[in-house]
């Protein structure tokens, strides 16, 4: 398999993600709001606030798993698919240089 051909892969996946991830982010924000809606608004009803509580925390678990999911592939996109390979050898930067002896 040739390299290009899979990095023409993850670069299509890596689009395909960052045009949905706004969206699935939005609906599950979307949940969390109208779940702390509906948990103020359920006033003494114990059954609407535990269905209103689960509703909150679904949304928080949804935004934390699409905005890690998208950290993820943007991370593993950028670390080996960033084009270093065809720009020349890669340089670490080793910070302050010690002194040289004279």
């Amino acid at each position: 398999m040739d390299f290009t051909t899979i990095q023409n892969s993850f670069s299509s996946v890596n689009g395909l993600i960052n045009q949905l991830i706004p969206i699935i982010i939005s609906i599950a924000l979307l949940f969390f709001l109208v779940g702390i809606i509906q948990y103020v608004t359920a006033g003494g009803d114990e059954e609407r606030r535990t269905a209103a509580r689960g509703m909150i925390i679904f949304g928080i678990i949804a935004l934390f798993v699409m905005v890690s999911v998208w950290g993820f592939v943007n991370i593993l996109t950028k670390t080996f698919f960033s084009g270093q390979a065809t720009q020349g050898p890669i340089t670490i930067p080793l910070g302050v240089q010690p002194p040289t002896a004279r």
